[in-house]
C-alpha cells in the first residue's frame, strides 16, 4: 500500500490538471506574461510530473522485487551453514579446524539480517535508508566465506554431496553477493528517481506546487479576489510534504 506522502504526490499532479482545465476554459483571457505560467508550459510541466511519478513506481517495484529475491537467496543459510560444519566433523579435520569452522557458524547464526523476513509487498514504499540491512547481509556473506575458507584448507573435506562441496559454496557466495549488490543498485535507482520527482514537483522556483500557486495568483489578479473564476481555483489544494 502506498504511503500518505506517495499518494500526496499523485494528488498534487491530479489537482494541477484541474487547474489546467480551468485555465484552458478562460480562453484568451488567460494570457500571463511569465513563461512558466503559460498554458503550454503548464501542460508540459504536468506531463513531466506524471513521467516522474511513473518512474518512481517502476523503480520502487524493482527495488522490492530485488529485496524479495535476496530474501529467497538467503533463506535457509543458517541451516546450510550448520550442515557444512557437521560434514566437516565427519572428516579427519583436527579439533582446531572444526573449532574455527564452528566460530564462523556461530557468527552466522547470531546475525539478525533480514533472511527470516517475509517477502516485501512490491507496492510498499522503499525505505529511506538500507544501510543497516545492507551491512547485515554483507556480514552474513563474509561469515559464509570464512567458513568456506576453512573447508577449502582441509584436505580431507571431500564430500560426495554436491551442495556441500566447496565449489558449490563458492558459487552460492557469488550469488549472494550478486543479490545483495542488486538491492543496493536498485535502492540507488529509486532514491535518484525520488530526487528527480521532488525537483519537478517541489522546486522552490520551478516546481509544480509553486507554479500552481502562481497560477492562482495570476487568476486572482486578472478576475479579482471575489470573482467566480478565482473561486474556481482558490480551493484547489497543493501540499508540499516533508522530504
Amino acid at each position: 500500500m502506498a504511503s500518505t506522502s506517495e499518494t500526496g504526490h499523485a494528488k498534487n499532479v491530479a489537482n494541477f490538471q484541474d487547474l489546467i482545465e480551468f485555465a484552458t476554459g478562460y480562453g484568451a483571457t488567460y494570457n500571463p506574461y511569465k513563461g512558466s505560467l503559460k498554458l503550454s508550459n503548464l501542460i508540459t510541466l504536468k506531463a513531466s510530473a506524471e513521467g516522474n511519478l511513473t518512474d518512481v513506481i517502476s523503480k520502487n517495484t524493482n527495488y522490492n522485487n530485488k529485496v524479495n529475491e535476496r530474501i529467497t537467496a538467503f533463506s535457509g543459510l543458517k541451516a546450510y551453514s550448520t550442515r557444512l560444519v557437521n560434514a566437516l566433523q565427519t572428516t579427519d579435520a583436527t579439533a582446531e579446524t572444526v573449532g574455527n569452522a564452528k566460530t564462523f557458524n556461530r557468527k552466522l547464526q547470531g546475525k539478525k539480517a533480514s533472511a527470516s523476513q517475509t517477502p516485501t509487498d512490491p507496492n510498499a514504499p522503499a525505505p529511506t535508508t538500507i544501510s543497516t540491512s545492507q551491512q547485515s547481509y554483507d556480514q552474513l556473506i563474509q561469515h559464509l566465506a570464512g567458513l568456506n575458507s576453512v573447508l577449502e584448507a582441509e584436505t580431507s573435506y571431500t564430500p560426495n554431496e554436491t551442495d556441500l562441496q566447496t565449489a558449490t559454496i563458492q558459487a552460492k557466495i557469488a550469488d549472494l553477493n550478486a543479490k545483495n549488490t542488486a538491492v543496493a543498485t536498485a535502492y540507488t535507482s529509486i532514491s535518484n528517481s525520488r530526487i528527480a520527482r521532488n525537483e519537478t514537483l517541489y522546486s522552490a522556483t520551478t516546481g509544480l506546487v509553486e507554479t500552481a500557486n502562481e497560477v492562482k495568483k495570476y487568476v486572482k489578479s486578472v478576475f479579482g479576489a471575489s470573482s467566480p473564476q478565482f473561486a474556481q481555483v482558490k480551493g484547489i489544494e497543493f501540499k508540499k510534504p516533508k522530504i
